[in-house]
């Protein structure tokens, strides 16, 4: 399987070859900080598979201090893709060009989230991690 993705001007593109798995909504207050939204969608992907075609120069990292961390273009600011001691470890959804091959399974954090979105459907919600992910 090889999927691509990029940021909204274009510039910063990817490719992934395998496929996503995990794919869930994050709610924890940071993903909702870094995406301006609600929660945040997006799907494990294996490092090895995962490489920058284009525009690498354009992207930041913003990395906390477990070196856990979220990529975005800085030219348009599109969040791409988190990473974990400078390895992709996933992607964004909403960056993948076409159909991810995987759906989310899940909402996780919802502990802390945003107190004016309800969650609608019927998939599991967990307050922090859920076990085994």
């Amino acid at each position: 399987m090889r999927l691509t993705g990029s940021c909204l001007c274009g510039k910063v593109r990817y490719v992934i070859n395998g496929p996503l798995s995990e794919a869930s909504h994050c709610h924890c207050s940071m993903c909702r900080r870094q995406h301006g939204a609600a929660f945040s969608t997006y799907a494990k992907c294996n490092p090895e598979d995962f490489s920058w075609v284009s525009g690498r120069d354009l992207v930041k990292v913003y990395e906390t201090a477990s070196g856990a961390g979220w990529c975005f273009c800085l030219e348009c600011g599109s969040t791409l893709a988190a990473s974990d001691q400078g390895r992709i470890t996933s992607v964004t959804l909403g960056s993948i060009e076409g159909d991810p091959g995987v759906r989310p399974q899940l909402h996780i954090f919802t502990g802390s989230k945003a107190p004016w979105h309800e969650i609608t459907d019927n998939l599991p919600q967990f307050e922090a991690w859920p076990p085994g992910w």
